[in-house]
């Protein structure tokens, strides 16, 4: 008796999800999956060559630190600022001021 209420029950539960769900019992078989179509959208990204990656190229430079200190500038330096740093750019080569010295600073 209660195999037969379980299975009565089991029954009136699938019965009442594909009612309220809508799945198709016969694509459901038939095709093996609830959905028909692949509802997957594949965008571009976000390249260099783009608006927002020239945008996020500009803006996010980032100055990195070396371990290498020097007592004072070379001659010719020009002091510049970069995301609100002030930095010193001396040939091709960064400072930036620490304490009494000065650290070489990678910017990229």
């Amino acid at each position: 008796m209660t195999t037969k209420l379980t299975m009565r029950k089991s029954f009136v539960l699938a019965l009442a999800l594909a009612t309220f769900v809508q799945i198709d019992p016969v694509s459901l078989v038939t095709q093996g999956s609830i959905s028909s179509e692949a509802l997957a959208r594949v965008g571009r990204p976000l390249t260099a060559t783009s608006a927002a990656g020239v945008a996020r190229r500009a803006t996010r430079r980032t100055i990195r630190r070396t371990s290498v200190y020097v007592a004072r500038l070379p001659a010719g330096c020009v002091k510049t600022s970069i995301n609100g740093t002030a930095i010193w750019h001396c040939g091709a080569k960064y400072y930036q001021h620490s304490g009494s010295k000065y650290v070489v600073v990678h910017v990229n």
